[in-house]
Formats: structure tokens, sequence, C-alpha cells
């Protein structure tokens, strides 16, 4: 069973309302804030993928295996 921290976030009217007009019936606060989370983290995942595409260099998983020395199928 999760143990529930009894926490105060302290938010203006307008994100009060925000949150609010987002939250589906039924849903708690809590299961909304841990989507949002979630969300974010995709997002800045993503991000940090095409920002590695737009500035990385490539080799084949193969050559990177070679110039890390990793024994295995190539």
């Amino acid at each position: 069973m999760v143990e529930l921290a009894s926490k105060r976030i302290p938010v203006t009217e307008e994100i009060w309302e925000a949150l609010s007009d987002i939250k589906r019936h039924g849903q708690t606060y809590d299961n909304l804030l841990s989507e949002m989370i979630a969300l974010k983290q995709e997002h800045d995942f993503l991000s940090h993928i095409d920002e590695i595409e737009r500035t990385g260099q490539f080799v084949s998983l193969s050559e990177a295996a070679k110039e890390l020395k990793i024994v295995g199928r190539h």
C-alpha cells in the first residue's frame, strides 16, 4: 500500500483553476500531478534526443563497441 504524505503546495488562484480544468472527474490531484511529471520527463528526454541528433556525431554500434573495447556480437 502506498503511504501518502500530506503536503501543501502553494499555488496561485490561476494555477489552481488551470489544474482543476484539466483534472478528470474522479481523478486525484496526486494522479494528475504524477501524469504531468511523466509528460514533462518524456518531453525533456525527447528534447535531449533532438539535441543529440542536431549536434552529435554518430557511429555504428559495432564501431562504438570496437572503440569502447566491448566484446560481443557485432
